[in-house]
């Protein structure tokens, strides 16, 4: 009944709809992140529509004075969402793209699995890893969609490592399983694309993505240290490789990560770490004076701690599991009988558990060092964003402790009951119904704007200072100015002032740095308001066209150039790589 692929992809779609079932009957939950994300769909797929490709400014933000949220915040969930949004009602896409990414993660998982279990127990890890409890904490309490969206690379890291040892690591003796392989260099490339992929989803999901591949990559090193009893060239050149496949997933990433670490000065990039938000205030367990804060994290930790108590169990019962001698063909890269370095990075179980295992000990307090002084450890905010990682190495532990499918469904049943009954005795989960969308969308249609975020502001600016109701042209006292506008988009506003004498004109706009403006032809230099950061421009006396651009920064053409070269690159690697066969073999 579910022997070919097709069938057993379509029962864990069915299986992921069935999660989102809610949606139909009480509508979208509104969650923590909720508002941010379908504004910003809603806006990017206004933009396109404006022949705005690859949008930088959130022009509604803010009540219409914008942010640079889409230069900062990662593409690929906003533009999944703003797709969705060109072929769906509003009010079925928040449904529809958990569905497709919770299918996605367990996809997955299944072919991370396939390396060592048969089909039915790798879909049992797909599924539960789909479906675990922190995703479903995710999907109706957090709508942190990036992060989500950023589960469906972690089973793909691993099993790129995999592959990556597999061929680095080999003994002397696997010229065989390196001639297929390309000597390594594609389960490189394949962990730069991994990686690359990371920076693109969510940036603390990508911290968490990179410092994960460097540790199992230490892991990996020492289990071949120590069979070995030796650290040749095959122990540290997954190493050397695994840094270089970091620098190559950077360069593709580039078109987006230069900018947003050059221009991070530009904005109140400090609000990410806000009283609230900050690693030592959001341990498991831990409560500060905020009454919803202590909720929340009452909720979320009651749900970490079932899985670290599963996961526990996982370890323990899954520590006398043997490696099986399982072809990779679907990669290319079958493991040589012979080849007994190869052979020591088979069992998946010490990386699985290390993995897990600090993935749990960073959600306490104890590892507070660690968020401390590690480079950009602290943006990962949240410690529980650990499960993430936690969960990609707990469904694979638990279906290989639990032979069984008794109690693997108990476990799942247990964790499934805690999310359940902590949600509606903790916290339930906040709901969004068509309407409340319908008015969202009608709020981007008409020009109203929205709430923005604090730490996108330009630096030094006070949102919470706003007037609302402030002419698109005023003068220093908050007074309409007349004039004719042209033209008011997204990253280009246009208009003109007939001035009887020299004077400043204030713009509803914020004064980011990036923002280019011309008087009559001639580039002038703007100055900035005082508290709320908006732009000033002088005027002469008589007519004036004043035009105001969003320029491509020096920082974004470069950027451009190295995703650019670091992508052509890439593709020369792959066709000199290619995995060659022998004479007369016939794939």
């Amino acid at each position: 009944m579910l022997r070919s692929p097709i069938s057993r992809g379509l029962l864990l779609a069915g299986i992921c709809l069935l999660a989102i079932t809610p949606f139909f009957c009480w509508g979208s939950p509104s969650g923590h992140d909720f508002e941010f994300h379908m504004f910003s769909w809603m806006e990017v797929f206004g933009q396109w529509k404006h022949g705005i490709a690859y949008p930088r400014w959130a022009a509604l933000a803010h009540w219409g004075y914008g942010e640079a949220r889409f230069l900062f915040y990662p593409p690929a969930s906003w533009v999944l969402g703003a797709t969705l949004g060109a072929a769906l009602p509003w009010k079925m896409v928040p449904g529809a793209y958990c569905w497709i990414v919770l299918t996605l993660a367990g996809a997955a998982m299944y072919r991370l699995a396939r390396e060592w279990l048969p089909a039915p127990d790798a879909l049992f890890a797909a599924v539960f890893y789909a479906l675990n409890p922190y995703h479903l904490l995710i999907v109706y309490w957090r709508s942190a969609y990036a992060e989500l969206l950023a589960a469906a690379l972690l089973p793909l890291l691993l099993l790129c490592l995999l592959r990556l040892n597999q061929t680095a690591s080999g003994p002397p003796n696997s010229a065989d399983l390196e001639e297929t392989c390309g000597s390594g260099v594609r389960p490189t490339l394949w962990l730069s694309l991994t990686l690359a992929a990371g920076w693109l989803t969510n940036a603390p999901a990508a911290v968490m993505i990179h410092y994960s591949a460097a540790g199992l990559t230490l892991v990996f090193a020492g289990i071949g240290a120590v069979r070995e009893r030796s650290w040749g060239p095959h122990i540290w050149r997954p190493l050397v490789r695994t840094a270089l496949a970091m620098l190559m997933g950077a360069g593709l990433a580039s078109f987006y990560l230069l900018p947003a670490i050059y221009e991070q000065g530009w904005i109140n990039l400090s609000e990410v770490l806000s009283p609230g938000v900050r690693p030592q205030e959001n341990f498991l367990l831990t409560t500060i004076a905020d009454p919803d804060h202590n909720r929340f994290n009452l909720l979320v930790s009651t749900v970490a701690l079932a899985e670290i108590g599963v996961l526990a169990f996982a370890i323990w019962f899954s520590r006398h599991w043997r490696k099986r001698r399982v072809a990779t063909a679907a990669l290319g890269c079958p493991v040589a009988p012979s080849a007994t370095g190869v052979a020591a990075y088979h069992s998946p179980w010490m990386p699985l558990s290390a993995w897990g295992a600090v993935s749990a000990l960073l959600m306490l307090p104890v590892s507070n060092l660690l968020w401390q002084h590690l480079p950009k450890f602290r943006f990962v905010q949240l410690p529980f964003r650990w499960l993430l990682c936690m969960n990609a190495a707990l469904a694979m532990l638990l279906t290989l402790a639990a032979k069984r499918w008794t109690p693997r469904l108990l476990a799942s049943a247990v964790l499934l009951a805690t999310v359940i009954l902590a949600g509606y005795r903790i916290q339930p989960p906040w709901w969004d119904t068509a309407s409340d969308i319908r008015e969202m969308s009608a709020a981007v249609a008409d020009g109203t704007g929205y709430e923005g975020t604090d730490e996108y502001v330009p630096a030094g600016a006070d949102a919470y200072e706003l007037n609302k109701n402030l002419p698109r042209v005023s003068d220093d006292a908050g007074a309409p100015v007349a004039s004719k506008m042209l033209e008011w988009a997204q990253a280009e506003k246009r208009f003109t002032v007939q001035a009887a004498a020299p004077r400043n004109l204030t713009v509803r706009l914020f004064n980011y740095p990036a923002w280019g403006v011309i008087v009559n032809g001639k580039s002038t230099a703007t100055q900035t308001t005082e508290v709320t950061g908006l732009m000033v421009i002088p005027v002469a006396v008589g007519d004036n066209d004043v035009r105001i651009h969003l320029r491509r920064t020096t920082d974004r053409f470069v950027g451009n150039i190295v995703s650019l070269l670091s992508f052509s690159l890439l593709i020369v690697a792959w066709i000199v790589t290619k995995p060659k066969t022998k004479p007369g073999h016939n794939p």
